[in-house]
């Protein structure tokens, strides 16, 4: 986790010498509060829709950006605001310079690799049609897929057609995974691919040791039979799946997004599940929320999820913890983690 340089004059004393205002949800059990200080704090529950100015130093927004957004004009007084989420895209653009902004690296890691190994294996094992089947009430031991499958099988009967196969389902075993976007949750998702014996290949913004550049994706992505992307949303990652990208991936393989909806072209996507050349399973789309009638829902070899990868019955009990520590290390002048920026007041 990064370090946050702090520069208040009376930081330097090594202690908040003043009634530090900590504005929060309304909504928080006071359960999930038990790691905050004690002493010299006072939490300000705040709730979903502001009308009026408020005083707060220390800010945990809302999880949901249409929440936090709206209310941030409200608040005054605000020197660092901790968002929870490992994403802070959405608050990048309205946040003023002199407020350090720190978010939730490694909250998520364990949540979403398991959400991302989850979706690998329900798309090769074909989990999303085999539950229509169920709500249909129809026994389908056989799919008969026409065309271009991706996926290996016995040639069915001749009279089928040659282009026809009859599956049941895929195994991860052995399989060729591209991580885009190495960080902690990319190193988690690896270790948690072990027991499968997958070839692992990782890809981030720069080159190191055992991990390719984001320059090198156009030639690596040809290779693999699963693309799992877990880049922030930036100037370089926007759209860094269009339709060039797209078109490199081998038939048949899948395309996990779990990053950020406009890293992915979703023309280009669609344009690609259309013609059932490749599979995909989105946690994220764009546009977020997907609204109903978009050709997202009904594409062949989509299973979507709505933005749902890390949140697990544990996160809030983990991520306030978190809060907690980085109160008590604002307050005792230490260096904080998971700074995004250098706060300059």
């Amino acid at each position: 986790m990064k370090r946050a340089r702090l520069f208040a004059p009376w930081k330097r004393a090594g202690y908040h010498q003043a009634m530090l205002k900590i504005g929060l949800p309304a909504n928080i059990s006071e359960d999930f509060l038990i790691d905050f200080p004690k002493e010299n704090v006072e939490l300000v529950r705040l709730p979903d829709s502001l009308d009026r100015p408020v005083e707060v130093e220390f800010w945990i927004p809302p999880m949901f950006g249409w929440l936090a957004t709206p209310m941030f004009p409200y608040l005054r007084g605000v020197k660092v605001i901790q968002c929870l989420l490992a994403g802070v895209d959405w608050i990048l653009p309205w946040l003023p310079k002199g407020i350090l902004l720190c978010d939730g690296q490694g909250l998520h890691n364990i949540p979403v690799a398991e959400w991302i190994v989850g979706a690998i294996l329900a798309s090769l094992y074909r989990f999303p049609h085999y539950r229509d089947c169920q709500d249909e009430q129809y026994w389908d031991g056989q799919v008969l897929l026409k065309g271009a499958s991706g996926m290996p099988a016995a040639p069915a009967d001749s009279k089928a057609g040659v282009h026809s196969y009859r599956i049941l389902a895929d195994e991860l075993h052995s399989k060729k995974v591209l991580i885009v976007g190495y960080g902690g949750i990319g190193a988690e998702v690896e270790r948690l691919l072990k027991v499968f014996d997958v070839e692992v290949t990782r890809v981030a913004r720069t080159a190191k040791p055992g991990v390719s550049a984001f320059g090198d994706l156009a030639g690596l992505i040809p290779d693999a039979d699963v693309v799992v992307l877990l880049v922030p949303l930036t100037d370089t990652t926007r759209g860094m799946m269009d339709a060039d990208m797209l078109s490199r991936m081998k038939p048949g393989a899948l395309l996990v997004n779990a990053a950020r909806g406009p890293v992915v072209d979703t023309d280009a996507l669609l344009l690609q599940l259309q013609a059932k050349r490749i599979h995909a399973v989105l946690d994220v789309t764009d546009p977020e929320p997907l609204p109903k009638g978009h050709a997202l829902w009904s594409a062949p070899n989509c299973f979507i999820t709505p933005h749902i990868a890390g949140s697990v019955a544990g996160f809030s009990s983990r991520g306030y913890k978190f809060a907690g520590e980085q109160v008590r290390r604002y307050m005792a002048g230490e260096p904080m983690l998971n700074h995004v920026n250098e706060a300059g007041y």
